[in-house]
């Protein structure tokens, strides 16, 4: 019987970075997925049980659970659900790795639990680390597991690093720019949500990219940094680069820079996460220079753009104002996608959320929930 050398665990295999998790899998035949765990995508998640015939599976939808059950009663599968659930799936007993690519706050849990079994994490949620990043990063070093960026920038960095770590001087982190790189809040008053889900480099889901064009993404990246790699935020410098090649750098104490250079796909990095320290051939995303002969930075326009400089706000105060500045997003951008707030209005939400909490500093899993409870009822009740 073939040993596999790499056993996962997916949470939010039915996103975007979930769906290239598997692509890699089906192309190198050393992952073993042994838990998939999605929210309510139950079509797709039927084919990719067929698939990969995980043992266990996760619908976070009770309901929906219920009709997937019927639906794989002739397979070896045990399903489950709600939180329990994708607890369950984040400490599948068989699992060495699990790929945490749900969105939002939801992934704290699980990630902590996964960590506590032991588990390295190959961590796509950048909001497990932006609300509890001194609990998961206390908890990975206590249990001697391995936090594995799998966001491009936060790859690019990792691998940049590799060699010297103790010797930055700053980090730069790339960005887009999204789809409105260069306009004026005037002429962002009536953007509508297709506007904003044309990005011009990357395939992502809704949340993601509206998150891109508002430059909020961004601030969550800045949080995630500083606590992935033991910076100060005042240490991590944006650069609008509009050709996504460079997916981030380090300048070294002697102004030596060091980047990691691709085309725009996240597949190298999810590769990378799974299978590291070593590295394995890829076809079919081989960057062709030829095709990019101008590479363009810039600075954010933090006028317009202005969620850029109140993550970074939330990122040097900690406690749970960074929790205040993700949940506040996320109802923000539930609101503008569904035509209730207009696209200026998210920043100006998180904003007003930002503005009426008394932070807290060492906050526990309880305060976080409660910071989350109490920034989404700002914005959903005003």
């Amino acid at each position: 019987m073939q040993e596999f050398k790499h056993n996962i665990s997916i949470l939010g295999s039915t996103g975007s970075i979930g769906t290239q998790t598997l692509e890699v899998a089906r192309n190198y035949k050393g992952i073993k997925v042994h838990a998939l765990a999605a929210h309510s995508n139950i079509d797709l998640l039927e084919k990719q049980t067929r698939e990969f015939k995980p043992e266990l599976v996760c619908v976070a939808d009770s309901n929906k659970a219920a009709e997937f059950k019927i639906r794989v009663a002739d397979l070896d599968v045990k399903v489950v659900s709600g939180e329990e659930g994708l607890s369950e799936a984040a400490v599948y007993p068989k699992s060495n790795t699990v790929v945490t690519a749900v969105v939002g706050i939801a992934g704290l849990v699980p990630t902590i639990e996964a960590i506590k079994a032991g588990k390295n994490i190959a961590l796509a949620n950048k909001e497990t680390l932006v609300t509890g990043g001194h609990i998961v990063t206390r908890l990975a070093k206590e249990y001697g597991v391995k936090l594995l960026p799998v966001d491009s920038e936060h790859s690019a960095i990792f691998q940049s690093l590799q060699g010297n770590p103790k010797k930055i001087k700053k980090i730069l982190l790339t960005a887009s720019g999204g789809p409105f790189f260069g306009k004026t809040k005037e002429e962002l008053r009536d953007v509508t949500p297709a506007d904003a889900l044309k990005h011009p480099n990357w395939n992502m889901g809704a949340k993601v990219t509206i998150d891109s064009s508002t430059l909020v993404n961004k601030g969550l990246e800045i949080i995630e940094a500083k606590w992935l790699f033991d910076v100060s935020i005042d240490r991590i410098e944006v650069l609008v680069h509009r050709q996504s090649v460079v997916h981030s750098a380090v300048m070294y104490e002697d102004n030596a820079v060091i980047a990691q250079l691709g085309v725009p796909d996240m597949k190298l990095p999810i590769q990378y996460a799974l299978t590291y320290p070593d590295r394995l051939s890829m076809s079919g995303n081989e960057l062709d220079f030829e095709k990019y002969p101008d590479l363009t930075f810039a600075k954010p326009d933090t006028d317009t753009f202005f969620a850029l400089e109140l993550a970074k706000k939330a990122g040097r105060e900690g406690g749970i104002l960074p929790t205040v500045f993700n949940s506040s997003d996320e109802a923000a951008v539930d609101l503008f996608l569904k035509g209730k707030i207009g696209y200026l209005d998210i920043s100006e939400k998180i904003r007003m959320a930002m503005d009426n909490v008394k932070n807290i500093e060492n906050p526990s899993l309880d305060d976080i929930f409660e910071a989350d409870k109490y920034a989404r009822k700002i914005v959903y009740g005003s």
